[in-house]
């Protein structure tokens, strides 16, 4: 069974985010890029799987600019088999990121795609439902736990009352939670390795898919700074600013 692992190119998570001064977007500008830390627990999802016997195959897929490469090479020395970039502009919406990967799915054929539950720079929780409706499978999503039973897989996922059970048969589409694992570290001799895989390069142009943005972004500000706190000298004194100042009571 071949496991499809779609990777996002995003600032790394430890970087402060700076607005550019036109305030016309977010500053990428000599900014560390990473895999986005939930695609990454994808990647990790898929490796235990082929460890496991249930994969025979993992290929990692990127959509945008040629600097993804540095990400699905990433991915290739964590243990991916191959990788797929498919080239496109980096403003792309979460329905057209959906839509070229869905051509490589046809192409593909995979058991199980998996996907980060949602990218922490835009925060869009979408493009694996969408993919899921245009595959016409099964979708399981904030999954904290994955089982493979033959045809079919179990995923238990998180919602608001607890945890959530489904059984699903293949193919389908999995997002990864924050619980499902904890991805491991690229040791210097599959870096070296990772150089040496297979790296397909496809313009997203040949796949015929309409990717134009139906959304324009108007203006990126940051959040306003937070004000130092107060101590106050009684309970008195912290009821009357509650009720003056903050008008919570």
């Amino acid at each position: 069974m071949k496991v499809l692992v779609a990777v996002k190119r995003v600032v790394d998570a430890n970087v402060k985010v700076r607005v550019k001064a036109d305030e016309s977007d977010v500053e990428l500008s000599n900014v560390k890029m990473s895999i986005n830390p939930f695609c990454e627990i994808a990647v990790e999802a898929a490796l235990q799987l082929k460890e496991s016997g249930q994969a025979s195959e993992i290929i990692a897929v990127s959509v945008g600019p040629d600097a993804c490469q540095e990400q699905l090479r990433t991915a290739l020395a964590m243990g991916a088999d191959r990788a797929v970039l498919i080239k496109a502009g980096s403003d792309l919406e979460p329905l057209a990121i959906a839509k070229l990967l869905y051509t490589v799915t046809q192409r593909e054929e995979p058991g199980i795609v998996l996907l980060g539950k949602q990218s922490i720079d835009g925060d869009n929780n979408q493009t694996g439902q969408m993919l899921s409706a245009l595959m016409g499978s099964a979708q399981g999503t904030f999954a904290s736990q994955i089982n493979v039973v033959g045809e079919w897989v179990n995923v238990i996922r998180e919602v608001d009352g607890g945890l959530e059970t489904r059984s699903l048969r293949l193919p389908a589409v999995i997002t990864a939670d924050l619980r499902l694992n904890e991805p491991r570290y690229a040791s210097l001799p599959n870096i070296m390795k990772a150089k040496k895989k297979p790296l397909e390069v496809i313009d997203a142009s040949d796949l015929g898919v309409d990717i134009a943005p139906r959304l324009k972004v108007i203006k990126v500000s940051a959040p306003p700074e937070r004000k130092a706190g107060i101590r106050v000298g009684s309970v008195q004194e912290l009821v009357e600013k509650l009720k003056n100042e903050a008008g919570v009571i």
